[in-house]
């Protein structure tokens, strides 16, 4: 499928060391005038900011307690206005198709029948969920918060890592490292047009009234389903709930009565009509999927079949963001919306092809590899990295189960200046915004930018060692 093993090449977003790129001019600048030591009690004051407020995350399994304060970067990273429009159309066109393909995938499978996918990467999938075919939600959408991995390659050249169509983790970042930020460096504000994330919670509530059942009477009552304070991204739950001014509640403060689902509240049974649901499909509801499940709802699913209420993403709609399925995204875009793609997929091989495989396997020093279900960064081999041994163990996971895998080239992801050990220095990053598809399609101007704060590294992942930073999009 593909003949070269070459990596992409890296991009530096602040020029190539020569000349400084407009946008971090002035930024740059600013830096060198404050001096390492004014930048490190600056750092010191962010990293007591985050613990104060609460900012952590959680990694389970690896002994001591499980909460992490997320590093935070001081130095911002910058898009251009036109650097955004591109973004922009990209994301909202490869959301748009994405909930083509579930609406689709669902009902007729058209798609299926043209030949494009083949019918078993969807049908047996893990993330299949055979009990919504169907069901058509309000105004088709099935993935309410696409958030979409992106790395830079080049002045004007951005690649899609991979769609996460489920409950996309990291806006609450986002809009906490801005807070940080304008708490921290007003001068840096002063002057300059950055474009706001603020409104993100508000776009969010917007999008989920937006999309409430037909069955709804009055203003749509909104509440976030956590799975609990256990849950490695609960700050976020009970972050957004807040901004938003709705409920977070969880499996057992929700039950189902006739067509309705209600909350148990001071004041009596409160009915529910659109759920945030941030706990993941197989643990939804117990008499449709898994029986031992304590964090969901018993009966909810029947209720959301009769319209009674609307939960988003939808159930099911974890096959859009398989990373087997990730491959034909481009198609999608043609297919459904009769478009040439914006943003490009990372050139991918499919160990389940029989060639493609064996290409993978003759260069698998040369490539990443991935589970096709894996997610934070766990599961993968980054061949130029591994030693021997690794690749050999790995060689043999493949071989037992190929279509468990996919390989990629090793992206060289783009760099930005870093404040790291008392000097600043180019750090690798990728950047995550978040689509907001209901009545409208909306996408913050903004976005998580995930940087690897290890010299040399490529993994972002927080839950790995990766920090955050925050993101300007500059105004016109």
């Amino acid at each position: 499928m593909h003949s070269s093993n070459e990596q992409i090449a890296f991009f530096n977003e602040t020029g190539d060391g020569a000349e400084v790129r407009p946008p971090y001019r002035e930024l740059l600048s600013w830096i060198e005038a404050q001096g390492p030591d004014a930048l490190s009690l600056k750092n010191r004051e962010a990293e007591t900011l985050f613990r104060k407020i609460g900012i952590t995350f959680a990694v389970y399994g690896e002994g001591g307690s499980p909460e992490r304060l997320i590093p935070f970067d001081i130095v911002p990273r910058i898009f251009t206005a036109s650097e955004w429009g591109l973004l922009s159309q990209g994301v909202k066109q490869r959301a748009r198709a994405l909930n083509m393909f579930l609406k689709d995938v669902y009902h007729r499978g058209d798609i299926i029948r043209a030949g494009i996918i083949p019918a078993d990467l969807v049908y047996l999938n893990e993330s299949y969920e055979p009990a919504v075919v169907g069901i058509t939600p309000p105004r088709s959408v099935y993935s309410h918060i696409v958030g979409t991995d992106i790395v830079r390659v080049g002045a004007n050249e951005f690649y899609v890592l991979e769609d996460n169509c489920r409950t996309p983790s990291g806006v609450s970042y986002m809009l906490e490292n801005r807070e940080i930020m304008m708490r921290m460096f007003p001068d840096l504000f002063s002057g300059r047009r950055i474009m706001p994330v603020d409104d993100y919670p508000n776009l969010l509530h917007k999008t989920l009234s937006s999309v409430a059942p037909h069955k709804c009477e009055g203003d749509p009552v909104v509440v976030v389903l956590s799975p609990g304070s256990f849950n490695s991204a609960y700050y976020e739950h009970s972050f957004l709930a807040d901004q938003m001014g709705v409920d977070i509640v969880e499996g057992k403060d929700l039950y189902v009565d006739g067509e309705f689902v209600y909350m148990r509240t001071t004041q009596g049974p409160r009915r529910v009509d659109v759920i945030y649901r941030r706990l993941d499909d197989p643990y939804i509801d117990p008499l449709c999927f898994r029986p031992d499940s304590l964090l969901g709802v018993p009966g909810l699913m029947n209720v959301y079949r009769s319209g009674g209420v609307a939960i988003c993403s939808a159930p099911g709609a974890g096959v859009a963001d398989d990373k087997a399925i990730y491959i034909y995204v481009p198609e999608m875009i043609r297919f459904y919306l009769g478009e040439e793609p914006i943003l490009k997929n990372v050139p991918t091989w499919k160990c389940g092809d029989p060639s493609e495989c064996a290409y993978v396997l003759e260069n698998i020093k040369d490539l990443v590899v991935k589970e096709v279900h894996g997610s934070g960064g766990y599961g993968m081999l980054i061949g130029p990295r591994a030693t021997a041994a690794e690749i050999e163990a790995y060689i043999a996971r493949i071989k037992a189960k190929p279509s468990n895998f996919i390989a990629q080239p090793t992206l060289a992801l783009s760099t930005c200046p870093t404040f790291v050990q008392q000097e600043i220095a180019p750090r690798h990053v990728d950047f995550r915004p978040f689509c907001l598809v209901g009545s409208g399609i909306h996408l913050p101007a903004g976005g998580l930018t995930r940087v690897a704060l290890n010299k040399g590294s490529l993994v972002v992942n927080s839950s790995q060692g990766g920090g955050v930073k925050d993101t300007w999009v500059l105004a016109d």
